[in-house]
């Protein structure tokens, strides 16, 4: 059951950028997002901005990692963005080595994140993302576990503003 939960409509690319780039100045290394949602739905659009925000180097370009499953780039704190559309078998999904990088020190987001079995993970953020209009997005940010508990808070904040 999650801690606490919080909902936005974003109306553009920019603004889902924004709300990852805001996760990314304030998340703490070791932190794992899972993200969900439709092919198209602002996944990959997010994390570009969670790594603006871990101060990832403009020279990288933040892509999908469909057909690599998972790309690494060097921030305030490594950024793992593994992508898991391509895999099903929870044997598929340890033989890339997903444990130590889902323990280790880094930033953890994951797309396609439904895929992953139920327990293998205790504190984390999920965020899902509804697309409701051509550039609209409603998402949603459940946290389970304290630390993302406080990043939600700090999302909210920021939303205020």
């Amino acid at each position: 059951m999650s801690l606490r939960s919080f909902q936005l409509t974003t109306d553009q690319m920019s603004a889902t950028q924004a709300l990852g780039a805001t996760l990314g100045q304030h998340v703490p290394a070791g932190t794992v997002i899972t993200l969900t949602g439709d092919l198209g739905s602002g996944k990959t659009t997010f994390v570009q901005g969670l790594a603006q925000g871990l101060q990832v180097s403009s020279e990288y370009y933040v892509t999908s990692p469909s057909y690599t499953l998972i790309n690494e780039y060097p921030g305030r704190h490594r950024l793992y963005h593994i992508d898991l559309y391509r895999l099903t078998d929870p044997v598929e999904i340890e033989d890339i080595g997903i444990f130590d990088i889902l323990y280790g020190e880094g930033v953890v987001a994951i797309e396609w994140a439904e895929r992953l079995p139920a327990n293998w993970l205790s504190s984390y953020l999920h965020i899902h993302f509804d697309v409701i209009g051509e550039a609209s997005r409603c998402i949603t940010l459940n946290a389970y576990g304290q630390d993302p508990r406080i990043l939600i808070k700090q999302i909210e904040k920021f939303t205020e503003e």
